[in-house]
């Protein structure tokens, strides 16, 4: 009995310690599966963003910060803050293309036309048709019009369709104290009136409008847009028309004898500077208005917040092309880097759903009154007119306008001239197609 009770122990204390010895091996290589996970490193994917030049503030920061917050581990957007306007981001895309240097997310693509049709022709761009079509919960978070905007002529998708018409739309930011010192009450509602609103303000010695002349003449090129699109049938039509054969017609003369005549209510420094120029000018109070779209309501310096306000276009119009913010996937990416960026793409497009319900909800308290102003001007069923820099050709926004509108607001060439000089964009840019 002794010994079978010896034999019993002995045998129990080898289970054990085989049992022992498993859970230490199983231990060993969780441990090791832990620890190689803990190490491993988060797929990267690059995307170059701006700094405002004016302001300092980081361009996208908020929504960088929420995905690599969410996705810690897993994916990481790789950010390389760069300090310039976005006209010159725009213009060094084509150096990263030629050089190969392109990031993994290409934004504001379709503000460059004919090199958008470029990237889409050399197959430099991935179509996003199938992934959207395929993740039921992002494409029903998607607008209608967001998606027809950044659908192409093939049918297929180039642009994540991230945005929402909400944030997109351009109009006018005022000043009200100046408007005030001038005997103004409310923007006006009539382009007449707006003339007059002018005039006004001009006789109590203050400047009406922030403008400048380079880059696209994105400042002025909004009110005159905005002017022709309102005028007429005919001049709606020729705002939206993409790449016009010509610019010698009714709209085309009105819009240069618009651009002229802006310019006699401008800051002597306007010329040949570019938007940083108005944007100082307004606010440092040498102007009452300046023409700009909802993102710079996020550019308001601490102590403006009071006195800026924000009205649609005389005539009820709000220039808008929610498809601009669209981004694009380069096509030589990883799968890894791919997946990332369609997972970053899918999360701007709730984040940007988000903040929309979340604006739209919030009491009026809780806003300030400029962002009260553009809720107002929104909802207020107004004409939107497409921007012109996603429909007319690259020579007219980048060469003509920069060139031209100088001399055409100093008197040197005739509204004429400076349709003609138009017109020789379109070939120009016809030759280099």
């Amino acid at each position: 009995m002794k010994k079978q009770h010896i034999k019993k122990t002995i045998r129990s204390m080898f289970i054990l310690l085989l049992l022992l010895m498993i859970c230490l091996l199983t231990g060993c290589k969780t441990s090791e599966k832990k620890l190689a996970e803990e190490s491993k490193e988060p797929v990267k994917i690059s995307i170059i963003l701006t700094v405002d030049p004016s302001t300092g503030t980081k361009n996208e920061q908020k929504v960088v910060e929420a995905f690599n917050k969410k996705y810690k581990g897993t994916y990481e957007l790789d950010v390389d803050w760069i300090v310039e306007t976005e006209a010159d981001y725009r213009q060094n895309l084509k150096r990263l293309n030629a050089t190969d240097e392109l990031p993994d997310i290409i934004t504001d693509l379709r503000m460059l036309p004919s090199f958008y049709q470029k990237m889409i022709a050399e197959n430099r761009i991935a179509d996003l048709t199938p992934y959207i079509d395929a993740d039921e919960e992002w494409s029903s978070m998607i607008e209608p019009v967001v998606q027809e905007g950044c659908t192409y002529a093939d049918g297929n998708i180039y642009l994540a369709p991230i945005s929402t018409a909400a944030f997109s739309c351009c109009g006018i930011f005022w000043n009200q104290e100046l408007f005030n010192k001038a005997g103004i009450d409310s923007f006006p509602t009539t382009w007449d009136e707006f003339w007059a609103c002018c005039d006004k303000l001009t006789n109590a010695g203050i400047t009406p409008l922030a403008l400048h002349t380079d880059g696209t003449g994105w400042a002025p090129m909004l009110l005159a847009s905005a002017a022709v699109a309102s005028s007429s049938e005919e001049g709606a039509e020729f705002m939206s028309l993409i790449y016009p054969d010509t610019y010698q017609n009714a709209s085309g003369l009105e819009l240069a004898n618009t651009l002229k005549r802006l310019f006699s209510y401008t800051t002597s420094n306007a010329l040949y500077n570019d938007f940083d120029t108005a944007y100082n000018n307004f606010f440092t109070g040498k102007a009452a208005m300046v023409p700009n779209g909802y993102w710079m309501i996020d550019q308001i310096p601490d102590g403006w917040e009071q006195c800026v306000r924000f009205s649609s276009f005389p005539g009820n119009t709000l220039v808008s092309s929610p498809e601009t913010f669209g981004w694009a996937l380069t096509s030589g990416c990883s799968e890894e880097v791919k997946e990332g960026a369609l997972a970053f793409f899918k999360f701007r497009t709730e984040f940007n759903l988000l903040e929309k319900e979340k604006m739209f909800s919030m009491e009026e308290k809780y806003i300030s009154q400029v962002e009260r102003d553009y809720l107002k001007a929104f909802s207020n069923s107004p004409t939107f007119v497409p921007n012109y820099q996603v429909k007319w050709n690259s020579v007219f926004q980048e060469n003509t306008l920069s060139k031209y509108l100088p001399q055409l607001a100093e008197g040197r060439i005739t509204p004429e001239d400076f349709l003609n000089y138009a017109d020789d964009s379109i070939r120009q840019f016809e030759e280099e197609q």
